[in-house]
């Protein structure tokens, strides 16, 4: 069963937003803000944040080429495989 997910009105973020960023930070869980009772933010670590930037970059690089092979274009394998290499070894900053 999935985890409930952890919900604070804009209120609580203000009084208590060391706790909110600590409590983010040692669970790696986002934190979901509300604001008159709607969604309004998302608080999560910067762990999180990273990650998450990263894997967006590689999607949006396989994506292009997909492009490239739908245009004809083309790289060779081995080259592919060792930037794939390089870009999960390390994530960019």
């Amino acid at each position: 069963m999935p985890k409930a997910p952890k919900i604070i009105p804009i209120s609580d973020l203000r009084q208590n937003a060391s706790d909110v960023v600590r409590q983010v930070s040692s669970s790696r869980e986002p934190v979901f803000i509300t604001q008159r009772g709607r969604a309004a933010a998302v608080v999560v670590s910067m762990e999180y944040f990273e990650r998450s930037q990263h894997e967006r970059e590689m999607l949006r690089l396989l994506a292009l080429g997909e492009k490239e092979i739908e245009k004809g274009a083309g790289h060779d394998l081995k080259d592919v495989l060792r930037e794939a290499n390089r870009l999960l070894r390390e994530p960019e900053a």
